[in-house]
């Protein structure tokens, strides 16, 4: 099998806040059409949004199971928190101790889908 493109796609309510937000902390653009939105960063699609008016958000780590989660690794924690902040991101679980050689914070975009930045 060859694969020809590779692309993650979330389900969500909002796609406006769902895409901006991943476009802002990825660094790319969207592209948009009626009910799928797509993130480009440097002109490839990095990620989909597909329209889904009934998604109900994960309740990670009590409730709803979190069904899938990036990790992106970053070099400075805490500009990467303001920054992810900045863009409707929620803070989740902190980090026990950010002066850790290694670690994660958890977070929620707009949708309420996880993600972790993770550092080390």
């Amino acid at each position: 099998m060859k694969i020809t493109k590779q692309i993650i796609v979330f389900d969500t309510a909002d796609l406006a806040a769902e895409s901006t937000f991943w476009a802002g902390l990825l660094g790319g653009t969207v592209a948009a059409e009626d009910d799928w939105h797509t993130v480009l960063v440097d002109g490839e699609p990095r990620l989909g949004f597909q329209l889904a008016p009934n998604h109900v958000p994960p309740e990670w780590p009590d409730g709803v199971p979190q069904q899938i989660h990036l990790d992106l690794y970053v070099e400075d924690v805490r500009s990467a928190h303001d920054e992810a902040v900045s863009l409707c991101a929620r803070l989740l679980k902190p980090a026990a101790d950010l002066e850790a050689t290694e670690g994660f914070q958890v977070y929620a975009d707009p949708s309420g889908h996880p993600f972790c930045l993770c550092w080390g």
